[in-house]
């Protein structure tokens, strides 16, 4: 898969999922509203220009979630949104 694949067919579900477990983590695992902000400023970069470069978000996405581990009490949709985030990031850093 490419990385422009993957944003035409998992960034919908990324938006929705990121938003939705910051809704019911949020509370618990501040972290999720660093995801959610850097989701969004992705979004918006892939959406406004060219071959966008995203590693500052990748970079940060990956120590505000301790590479993408999920946490004991995350549920499926939190452990969904991890492997589609860290899967974006091993795609976007290899080019």
């Amino acid at each position: 898969m490419t990385t422009q694949t993957f944003i035409d067919t998992e960034f919908a579900k990324l938006n929705f999922y990121t938003s939705q477990i910051l809704k019911v983590h949020g509370a618990h695992h501040p972290e999720l509203a660093v995801v959610r902000d850097l989701f969004v400023t992705m979004q918006e970069k892939v959406a406004t220009t060219a071959n966008a470069d995203l590693t500052p978000e990748l970079t940060q996405l990956a120590a505000v979630t301790n590479n993408y581990e999920v946490p004991a009490d995350g549920c499926e949709a939190y452990q969904a949104t991890y492997q589609l985030l860290h899967q974006f990031h091993s795609l976007a850093l290899a080019g």
